[in-house]
């Protein structure tokens, strides 16, 4: 009952701040495994992209967080573990003690879908979307069958940015591409360049 009253709390509270808009561009919200992977800007991103999900949608769809802030115990772990049903890796080498995707595409092949960052940390620069990490290839090559739909957030930074813990109401619009899979024979490098160019593509004044 706690979760499910934190879960509504949280929901409301994202789209009241942020006044966000869903716009599935490239695809329906359907049923099926899939990645969602989206820029990333600050800790509210994942909650923005989960909120719009359909409710049956949101049910199988888990985040995907650092371990580092997420695990730390307390409220914010209760939170990350039992509302949103996160699935926490960790991001440093010397710390973790097993392959961060195992968990990712275990949660996958149980008919989970995952909410991704490729960029592997808040982009605080002024470059649009920093150049995507390994892990995104790894996943789309350990688990081929789910889809991978690129997420355009638009607007959060402004809403709450780094630091700041009163957020400013702004519209924001989460906006969903067309699937993507792993190409037969393709590289690391040709595919973060092309899931890269194909989230790029869903940013406010990309050419079309």
């Amino acid at each position: 009952m706690i979760t499910r009253l934190l879960a509504a709390c949280t929901i409301g509270t994202a789209r009241l701040v942020t006044g966000v808009r869903c716009n599935w561009q490239g695809c329906l919200p359907e049923p099926k495994p899939r990645i969602y992977f989206a820029n990333h800007r600050s800790h509210g991103d994942f909650v923005l992209v989960w909120s719009v999900l359909p409710p049956a949608l949101r049910k199988q769809t888990r985040p995907v967080a650092a371990a580092d802030y997420w695990g730390r115990g307390g409220l914010r772990q209760f939170i990350g573990e039992r509302v949103f049903n996160a699935v926490l890796v960790e991001r440093e080498v010397a710390t973790r003690d097993r392959d961060p995707v195992a968990p990712l595409a275990a949660a996958l092949g149980a008919g989970s879908s995952l909410i991704l960052f490729p960029e592997g940390t808040r982009n605080t620069s002024a470059e649009l979307l920093l150049p995507f990490k390994s892990g995104l290839f790894r996943l789309a090559r350990a688990c081929p069958g789910a889809e991978l739909v690129p997420v355009w957030i638009d607007n959060l930074t402004r809403v709450l940015p780094k630091g700041e813990f009163i957020p400013v109401p702004l519209l924001c619009t989460v906006t969903f591409g067309s699937p993507l899979r792993l190409e037969p024979g393709e590289g690391s490098m040709p595919f973060r360049e092309r899931t890269r160019a194909a989230l790029l593509a869903l940013a406010p004044g990309a050419e079309t």
